[in-house]
């Protein structure tokens, strides 16, 4: 069965669109909140005055937001081809 060149992109990108959607789901809620969530079961329990301070969590941003740049560029080129 041979594919055509624009059905291996269409899948690859739809791939990549439903992995960064879930790697976002699961980055989100690994953000510590205000009254404590899902982080804090963890073991992410940090004080509010520190909160956000860490190494860790500036790492954690940054990888949230890596990964929602490429969420939102798979959602254009998925609009933009599909």
């Amino acid at each position: 069965m041979i594919f055509a060149a624009t059905d291996v992109i269409n899948v690859t990108v739809v791939v990549v669109h439903v992995l960064a959607s879930l790697g976002l789901v699961a980055l989100i809620l690994l953000h510590s909140g205000r009254g404590g969530g899902l982080s804090d079961m963890f073991g992410g329990s940090v004080g509010s005055a520190a909160a956000g301070s860490t190494v860790m969590e500036k790492n954690l941003d940054r990888l949230t937001v890596s990964v929602a740049v490429g969420w939102a560029f798979s959602s254009l080129i998925l609009g933009l081809r599909l």
